[in-house]
């Protein structure tokens, strides 16, 4: 038998878009602010920076529309929901800032050989200061929403912001270094240093997307969970073995063969399934459980338990 969440959990779902319209938001100011600060100063990092801002705003765009995909209820062609299309959001977002930090790279390298002075420095430090002082609000509120609600979306969209927060950090103290010592090399070789930790993220990014895209199972802390509410039955003389998961954006999945006493009735039977899906479903909130029922006593009960449907353990 099967069970659906039992909270409302997925009704609230679409009303995450107004937290892509946030970052969107966030990104077109830090964006401007950026630009602003690159032109006062001329600064290769700053630009770097002001690409990476570019970046936020088509992955807050890209996330706004798959979390309107992602929130639509399951139908006849995707019974499960259209939660996985969250994975696709963090992937391409994951390969846009790859291929932005080869960009940075590249300007910063040609200024490394051809240096140039950096000007109005105070004026673009107090402005891009600024623009990382609202990124780090704008990605502390998507991050807490993101694990409230369990959307990869936001999560990743939390983690690009704050990497762009920590670039931030280090082309500003790279730039004051600048003017207070005169080393000009110093500019280019922090974009650089940026450019290789938005690499590092990226590729992060697309690690999570590919494994939620291969059905990883759900955490080890709520696998553990799951299994104390199933051993709690012990004493009532129910086992269970055959237990599996899987996750899909917000969405969690339990499939978990359920063993009875030989003389049980079936509606006996039923009534347990009943009570321990909904102590996982209580356990493990908006987890959708599939359960089976067996008899203990019957050997054919011991020969589906292996991940190769169809083969002994």
């Amino acid at each position: 038998m099967t069970s659906g969440p039992a909270d409302n959990q997925w009704v609230q779902r679409p009303a995450l878009a107004r937290f892509a319209w946030l970052s969107i938001c966030a990104a077109v100011v830090t964006i401007g602010l950026k630009a602003s600060a690159y032109l006062f100063t001329g600064s290769v990092g700053l630009l770097s920076d002001a690409l990476e801002s570019l970046v936020n705003l088509v992955s807050a765009i890209l996330a706004l529309i798959v979390l309107h995909v992602a929130a639509r209820p399951p139908d006849e062609e995707h019974a499960y929901g259209h939660t996985k299309a969250e994975y696709f959001s963090s992937g391409v977002e994951g390969g846009l800032i790859t291929i932005t930090a080869i960009s940075i790279a590249g300007a910063a390298t040609n200024r490394l050989f051809h240096p140039q002075a950096i000007e109005q420095g105070i004026a673009g430090l107090g402005v891009s200061t600024l623009a990382a002082l609202i990124n780090l609000g704008t990605a502390r509120v998507l991050r807490n929403a993101g694990k409230r609600y369990r959307s990869i979306v936001l999560e990743a969209d939390a983690k690009h912001l704050m990497t762009d927060v920590m670039s931030s950090v280090g082309v500003i103290v790279g730039i004051a270094l600048v003017l207070i010592t005169g080393w000009q090399w110093l500019d280019p070789v922090i974009a650089i240093v940026v450019a290789a930790n938005i690499v590092w993220m990226g590729v992060q990014l697309v690690r999570q997307s590919a494994s939620g895209l291969l059905d990883t199972a759900l955490p080890e802390e709520d696998m553990a969970t799951v299994r104390a509410v199933l051993e709690r039955y012990a004493r009532e003389g129910v086992h269970f073995h055959a237990l599996r998961s899987r996750q899909a954006g917000a969405r969690s999945f339990v499939s978990v063969h359920i063993l009875v006493p030989d003389k049980w009735s079936v509606h006996q039977g039923h009534g347990v399934l009943e009570r321990i899906e909904a102590d996982i479903r209580t356990a493990v909130p908006g987890a959708n459980v599939f359960t089976h029922l067996e008899p203990l006593g019957d050997k054919a009960s011991y020969e589906d338990q292996s991940l190769e449907w169809g083969t002994n353990p």
